[in-house]
């Protein structure tokens, strides 16, 4: 489980960072990042923080509007950044990653001294230090709400796409490749929102171009 200790080991202000949506094939990727700024959370908020990905929807929900209700409260600071399809496909989804992260830091506010980021690959252009975490998520309470923020950000955009493309399944496959995408993809084709430079969209472009 999670917990303080990591911040600790800095002086001056922590921000945590973690990305939802590399995988997918469709929709921004998006990057999530807190400062928790009042240590002495909810207990309810701390003793279920963890990696987004360990938690039910419902779960994760919950946290995310006690993460907004501890915002409100000036007891964290949240940013939000997304890169898009057109930007992952111009520069990879590795350097889209780290631009969403950027504007993820833009976006808290203030300006953090340090950044602990999920994963185990650093930014060079990143405008603050930072270190990378392995498993993050599962050892810091900055960076599991960070994942928490990102992880149901992205869920909530899957969501409006779902209901402008009602036949791709977004709703359920988050835009990962799964049985019904891909039929939605043979019957109704490529959308502005999918990532081309992935190997199965390109493969589903040069088939129907051919």
């Amino acid at each position: 489980m999670p917990d303080f200790s990591i911040e600790q080991e800095y002086k001056g202000i922590v921000c945590g960072i973690d990305e939802a949506g590399r995988g997918p094939w469709v929709g921004n990727v998006v990057a999530g990042a807190v400062i928790i700024l009042d240590r002495a959370l909810s207990p309810e908020l701390l003793d279920n923080l963890n990696d987004s990905k360990k938690l039910s929807k419902a779960k994760r929900e919950h946290l995310y509007a006690l993460l907004r209700q501890a915002e409100n409260a000036g007891q964290i600071k949240i940013g939000v950044g997304e890169a898009t399809p057109a930007e992952i496909d111009e520069y990879n989804i590795l350097q889209a990653t780290f631009m969403a992260m950027r504007r993820a830091v833009e976006n808290l506010g203030i300006k953090a001294d340090m950044a602990l980021i999920d994963g185990n690959r650093l930014d060079a252009k990143f405008p603050i230090p930072s270190r990378a975490i392995i498993k993050g998520d599962a050892k810091s309470y900055s960076i599991s709400a960070a994942s928490i923020i990102a992880k149901v950000w992205r869920d909530k955009e899957l969501e409006k796409l779902a209901e402008k493309y009602p036949q791709y399944g977004f709703e359920h496959n988050a835009g990962y490749g799964t049985k019904d995408h891909i039929e939605g993809i043979k019957k109704y084709g490529i959308l502005p929102e999918h990532r081309r430079s992935y190997r199965p969209i390109k493969e589903f472009l040069s088939s129907s171009a051919a």
